[in-house]
């Protein structure tokens, strides 16, 4: 989860400069992930990047505490201790995080690498960073996860298969097959779409 959040922040501080505020709604609106992300997640993971040194404060803006509301006291709290302990703003300032060059170096390796590529979140998260991703990491990407869906789908037909189960029990699990069968057909679009456009990654495929 941390590695995952961690591309994620990294990912949409690539395009711009975000305070925490706006990290959580672009985690939302955006990238369509975490919907119930909470800022006692988010401000930590930006603390320790910040630590590391993948992130850097720059100057804010003025902002006042009514619109850091959250509905969340635990959340309120953190956006409050952001605020400050901030060394790069005064008392009405939010913290403002900028990537530095060795998040993105460290993005694009965490971008790439399968070992973090664990579940659809992880995959659904780097589909829409795709843009960041080489056209043979693209491909690779959406290989992996095709021949990872091909293994699930044989395990739910097996047991969509299984007598012992009752017609209800049977439709579940059919119904998981139709949804891993659709799932497989974009990736399959996706390839054909990433080789068209991609004549030398079609001719190493082959």
């Amino acid at each position: 989860m941390i590695r995952v959040l961690d591309i994620a922040i990294l990912g949409l501080l690539m395009e711009r400069d975000h305070h925490g505020y706006e990290v959580r709604a672009q985690l939302r609106d955006r990238l369509g992930l975490w919907a119930n992300v909470s800022f006692g997640s988010i401000y930590p993971a930006l603390a320790r990047l910040e630590r590391t040194a993948l992130v850097e404060a720059v100057a804010g803006v003025e902002t006042r505490f009514g619109s850091l509301s959250t509905g969340s006291l635990a959340g309120e709290r953190a956006a409050l201790r952001s605020l400050r302990t901030s060394p790069a703003l005064g008392r009405k300032g939010r913290k403002v995080y900028r990537i530095t060059q060795k998040g993105r170096e460290e993005f694009a390796q965490l971008l790439e690498d399968p070992a973090t590529l664990d579940d659809a979140r992880s995959f659904s998260l780097r589909m829409a960073l795709a843009r960041y991703l080489s056209p043979r990491a693209r491909v690779g990407l959406l290989e992996l996860r095709r021949s990872n869906l091909g293994q699930r789908l044989y395990e739910v037909r097996q047991q969509a298969a299984n007598q012992q189960l009752d017609n209800y029990a049977r439709s579940v699990m059919n119904h998981g097959a139709q949804a891993v069968e659709l799932e497989i057909a974009w990736i399959d679009d996706l390839l054909i779409f990433e080789r068209n456009n991609q004549p030398a990654i079609a001719r190493e495929a082959n």
